[in-house]
């Protein structure tokens, strides 16, 4: 992946870093125009003391709704590549915003032939500005639990494999890929849920694969999240170089910048 020149920023805690670390005065440069297009209402300054995650919360806050009075934000990736920490720590910077975890929706027999459930349950209700309620899916009972709702809230994260689909996405006011290659991914994921999820890991990889084959959601989304040991670098994604429905052939490839 190439990184933006003289310009990529790191996460640590809430404050994003230069490439070396240091806590210095920065320029947005080629980042300040990614960002227009994600609050193309909102001045910006020339210089910053650094931008922070905040930063990024008050940028997608300022979107207009998507989906009736919600701005909802799809966190994309390979399984094992940290969307549920990265969406935790988004979620925080918005003051608590709901996140809607795609695996309490998907199941065992529905890997992610999910599609309608989620549609009924989630998306058309709030779409109407009314509270929606959907029954999480407990992965050890194999079963369905009694319904948990969900407010229509300014903003709400839907964190998962899929959550950039090709269904979901006209519901998006913006889409975030974990930017880590997807072998990497599972084999974080199968040493975070041990041997004894060995033969479910082994069924899951083949799915993802014909999912995201079929149904690819980096290609579309608006900023690449990568996690670092120093915390997360956040850069524009390839949503620019293609429409809604453009056939495109990359998957995990370079990314196209702004």
């Amino acid at each position: 992946m190439r990184r933006l020149a003289n310009d990529s920023r790191v996460v640590q805690g809430d404050t994003f870093l230069s490439a070396s670390g240091a806590r210095r005065s920065v320029r947005y440069g080629p980042l300040l125009e990614c960002f227009r297009k994600i609050a193309p209402t909102r001045p910006t300054p020339h210089h910053t003391s650094g931008i922070t995650i905040r930063d990024l919360a008050s940028l997608l806050s300022g979107l207009p709704p998507s989906l009736g009075p919600v701005r909802l934000i799809g966190v994309d990736g390979h399984a094992g590549s940290g969307k549920s920490t990265f969406a935790a720590r988004l979620a925080s910077a918005l003051g608590g915003a709901p996140v809607l975890r795609l695996d309490d929706i998907a199941s065992h027999d529905e890997l992610f032939e999910w599609t309608g459930r989620l549609l009924g349950q989630v998306i058309e209700p709030l779409g109407r500005g009314e509270p929606a309620a959907y029954p999480p899916y407990d992965w050890s009972a194999r079963r369905f639990g009694p319904p948990r709702p969900l407010e229509p809230a300014p903003v709400i994260l839907v964190e998962g494999v899929g959550a950039g689909r090709r269904a979901l996405r006209p519901y998006l006011a913006r889409l975030l890929w974990m930017e880590l290659g997807h072998e990497e991914s599972w084999t974080r994921g199968r040493l975070r849920d041990g041997v004894e999820q060995r033969d479910f890991w082994a069924g899951w990889v083949e799915a993802e694969r014909r999912h995201f084959a079929a149904d690819p959601s980096r290609p579309y989304a608006d900023l690449l999240v990568r996690q670092s040991p120093q915390g997360y670098e956040v850069l524009p994604g390839p949503a620019d170089t293609a429409g809604p429905d453009h056939p495109v052939t990359h998957r995990d490839g370079p990314s196209a910048v702004c």
